[in-house]
């Protein structure tokens, strides 16, 4: 029984030194590798969507900022669409419709704001 049981852990840890080793290879082999010619677009401070070496007191355009909000709506909503999925088969009609209205608005939330040109890109 107790001998089952360390085979098991044995087995876990043997996993754990082959993921942390094949991750220290792969990030050596990354670094080793890949091509290092910074050009002063790569090493400029980018931030917020405007460049920072302005000054401060111009006005700046708040897009950036939307299609960050937007993508953090868009993108929260998956968090309610995996555990209905993963319980897809247990819930009832009623959960099922609910979850088919939800995807509805979402769906067009985003023709509204497509529509509207708040995706667009100036």
């Amino acid at each position: 029984m107790i001998r089952a049981q360390i085979l098991e852990f044995f087995v876990i840890f043997i996993m754990l030194c082959v993921s942390i080793g094949l991750s220290i290879i792969i990030s050596g082999a990354s670094y080793t590798l890949g091509v290092k010619q910074p050009d002063s677009e790569k090493v400029s401070v980018y931030e917020c969507g405007f460049d920072p070496f302005e000054s401060s007191r111009i006005p700046f355009s708040v897009r950036f900022f939307l299609i960050g909000i937007l993508f953090m709506i868009f993108d929260l909503e998956i968090s309610f669409i995996f555990p209905w999925s993963v319980v897809f088969n247990q819930i009832t009609l009623f959960g099922y419709w609910t979850m088919i209205v939800f995807l509805i608005i979402l769906t067009l939330g985003l023709i509204y704001e497509w529509v509207k040109g708040g995706l667009e890109w100036e």
